[in-house]
């Protein structure tokens, strides 16, 4: 038997898959984890102010670094790849990325002006590395087995999606109930127990992931029979100069904004250099995208036209879902009402128990499993995963218990813990974070993706365009909902007290738009282009999804401008109508895009 077959992974199994996908379950939910973690801060601790430990930013200039920050993330991942498939491989590119993010997170932990900058900075170039990587893996994993892949990646989502939830819960709570670095460093903790789990498990992964050697490049260049299309010199040059002109705008963008103008590479440029820079940027790049068009049959290129739309249509998608760690969080510390009382109280108390211990036990559970099969042959890297939950349940109890306790329901009588003191403590009360709100995202998706994938096998799947007119409709929904709970509002108030109901209708409307919208983009990827493109086309993705987070920045710059001329529900009317225009635009353009993708649903 062949040493890559697929067959050796499935011999030692947990829930039907091989025990090698819960060793990057485990490690992508640390990463989740990390990533999702400390993004919920970072808007929240540029703009606190100098008393709460906070640079005390206005949250023009929070939002233009933050957008710049996740526009670069997803960029990186196009360096990442290159190097895994061509230089290293993807196991070293996973540990190379898990090391640079725990770097980045002990050096935010530290709070200087000098070390957020270094931190952010590693954590790019971590994310780059490690993003791409991990799917790369699983995809290697079950090449032989097609039939076992969905099940495989509902099971590895579940993973981020539960990295993504606690990483919000714990390091939100700590980073807003007891200092900035723990929250920052919490983050960094679980990404080095993930990245040293993972490094002492690789070789359950058999020969996937290696360093490439000659022969298995040119098993490959074998392989692939296609006629290939190389980049030209011309091409590759303006590639180049696209790509350069495209960097040092993301770059200079923040950096002029929180400067006051002093540092402007594109200063010579004239008062709007960035600008100019960035158009150029683009209509360079579109340029040779239309070019490359006309250079393969009309099938084909009808097909990648029909890949650019959702491109296109991605961009708008992200950068208004993404104001979640941006206006959303600013709408949730500053104008909704937090505070809950007497019943209401009692009520958020056991819901969050319940949906913070229920998932980790359930996970727990999961890791039972894992150790059963593979704690004989990996008995440290699954000694260290222990340790890593045992700290995640201590946290996560700890957190419980601090919340019964400042509620009243936990009072100290006779150095003893005892329920309902009334005499002591009448009305309990609670304030739920303002990152709190970011969690029901990860819940929604786990409860929900299970509909949603019925009715993608249903005989009612909806057509490709039509699943994003439904996803950007739900999008307008969901900023319909906080901007009518905005009304009411004045222009110019920096504070307010919203029903936190609005928040809790916008995570969900914009969990089930996500839903039709972000499984969806790369799948269709993959079935319209052809092979000998599918980097190149990912790129283009990659590239359109970096921009919509730039652009969900660019957005949150404005909220402050917006909402002192017009009040702050004008800014999410705003959001709204454009989510609209957007979703009518998908729908209408139905017909064309039918027959731009020949037969492919």
């Amino acid at each position: 038997m062949s040493q890559n077959s697929t067959d050796q992974f499935f011999k030692s199994t947990v829930l039907g898959h091989p025990a090698g996908l819960f060793v990057l379950f485990f490690t992508e939910m640390w990463e989740r984890f990390s990533f999702y973690g400390m993004r919920s801060l970072l808007i929240l601790f540029l703009t606190s102010s100098f008393i709460d430990g906070g640079w005390e930013w206005t949250r023009g200039n929070a939002s233009a670094l933050f957008g710049s920050y996740v526009g670069l993330v997803y960029l990186s991942t196009m360096m990442g790849g290159y190097f895994a498939d061509k230089v290293i491989g993807f196991r070293w590119a996973v540990v190379l990325g898990a090391v640079l993010m725990t770097l980045g997170h002990a050096s935010m932990a530290v709070e200087t002006e000098f070390s957020i900058y270094l931190g952010l900075v590693l954590l790019v170039f971590g994310n780059g590395f490690f993003k791409p990587n991990m799917t790369s893996i699983i995809s290697e994993m079950y090449k032989d087995r097609p039939d076992k892949k969905d099940g495989a990646y509902t099971l590895f989502y579940m993973g981020v999606n539960a990295g993504a939830f606690f990483g919000i819960l714990l390091c939100g709570y700590l980073g807003e109930k007891v200092g900035w670095s723990y929250g920052f460093g919490l983050a960094g903790v679980f990404m080095f127990f993930g990245m040293l789990q993972f490094w002492l498990s690789k070789n359950i992964f058999g020969d996937i992931g290696l360093k490439p050697s000659k022969e298995s490049k040119a098993k490959a260049e074998a392989l692939d029979t296609d006629t290939r299309n190389p980049f030209s010199t011309w091409q590759l040059a303006l590639i180049a100069l696209s790509a350069m002109l495209g960097l040092l705008w993301i770059l200079n963008d923040p950096a002029s904004k929180i400067s006051g103008g002093k540092i402007n590479i594109f200063g010579f440029l004239g008062e709007n250099g960035n600008s100019v820079a960035i158009v150029t940027a683009l209509v360079l790049f579109i340029i040779l995208l239309i070019y490359r068009f006309t250079q393969y049959s009309q099938i084909t290129r009808e097909k990648l036209m029909a890949v650019t739309f959702f491109a296109f249509l991605t961009i708008f998608f992200w950068a208004i879902f993404e104001q979640s760690p941006n206006s959303l969080t600013i709408f949730a510390s500053d104008y909704t009402n937090r505070v809950l009382e007497g019943n209401w109280s009692v009520v958020f108390l056991v819901v969050n128990s319940l949906i913070t211990v229920l998932p980790l036990a359930i996970i727990t559970w999961v890791l039972y499993l894992m150790f059963k099969q593979t704690f004989k042959n990996y008995a440290v890297a699954n000694m260290i995963l222990s340790l890593s939950f045992v700290i995640i349940w201590m946290i996560a109890l700890w957190m419980l218990a601090k919340d019964y306790y400042t509620a009243g329901y936990l009072t100290l009588s006779d150095g003893t813990l005892e329920f309902l003191k009334i005499d002591k403590v009448t009305t309990p009360l609670t304030e739920v974070p303002a990152t709190w709100f970011s969690t029901l995202n990860s819940l929604f998706i786990i409860s929900l993706a299970p509909l949603f994938s019925k009715w993608w096998e249903s005989k009612y799947n909806p057509a490709a365009n039509l699943k994003y007119g439904i996803g950007m409709g739900l999008l307008a929904l969901g900023m319909a909902c906080v901007a009518f709970g905005a009304d009411g509002i004045a222009p110019g108030a920096k504070t307010a007290s919203v029903s936190m109901i609005w928040l809790i209708l916008v995570y969900l409307f914009h969990t089930m738009a996500e839903l039709c919208i972000s499984p969806v983009g790369l799948s269709y990827v993959s079935k319209l282009v052809p092979a000998r493109m599918i980097a190149f086309m990912f790129g283009v993705w990659y590239l359109a999804v970096a921009i919509g987070m730039k652009g969900a920045g660019m957005f949150g710059e404005n909220i402050d401008k917006i909402a002192d001329e017009h009040g702050l529900s004008y800014f999410f009317w705003i959001l709204t109508t454009i989510s609209i225009l957007v979703a009518l635009f998908s729908i209408l353009m139905g017909p064309v895009i039918k027959k731009l993708m020949h037969g492919v649903r």
